[in-house]
């Protein structure tokens, strides 16, 4: 499958939103509930605003996995940019009808190949909870190397790490 990772734009609202709407469900069985004012529009506009700006400031990236069509298949973020550390946390969700092709591999490649070193970052840190077993095989198939946290914050997640050069 042909797909792009896009910088997301205030031009992706209604496909966006009716892409969160559609797999509510689906991504709250592994992640906590945004809550039901996310679902709702307006309240859902004021948030990505909110992203959009953080995106502008540069400590953060907010992107769009879509489709040659250009339907909106996930999303791959980079947040929490730490410029002085040179350090960023990945996350990424993909749509149901998505899951378990590929597509949050190839997606996180080009991510990696293609934004990420204009992100001025030297370590890309995520996690994601033991269970999650797709979300590690896609982190370890990217080169993310597994590292143990529990001096610093123990938690009930795996954390993934990615030195770039």
């Amino acid at each position: 499958m042909m797909i792009t990772v896009e910088k997301v734009s205030i031009q992706d609202a209604a496909s966006l939103f009716q892409f969160e709407v559609r797999n509510r469900v689906f991504f709250e069985k592994s992640v906590p509930s945004r809550g039901d004012a996310y679902y709702q529009y307006d309240h859902f506009l004021r948030g990505l605003q909110a992203l959009l700006d953080e995106q502008a400031q540069g400590i953060s990236f907010f992107g769009l996995i879509k489709n040659s069509q250009g339907d909106i298949l996930g999303r791959m973020n980079l947040v929490d940019i730490e410029k002085d550390e040179g350090i960023g946390h990945l996350g990424y969700r993909v749509g149901e009808d998505t899951a378990g092709k590929g597509v949050a591999s190839q997606a996180l490649k080009l991510f990696l190949e293609e934004h990420a070193p204009h992100l001025n970052v030297r370590m890309i840190c995520a996690k994601t909870t033991p269970d999650n077993i797709s979300s590690q095989k896609v982190l370890l198939k990217n080169g993310f190397e597994p590292y143990d946290m529990e001096s610093e914050t123990p938690d009930d997640f795996l954390h993934y790490r990615l030195c770039v050069v």
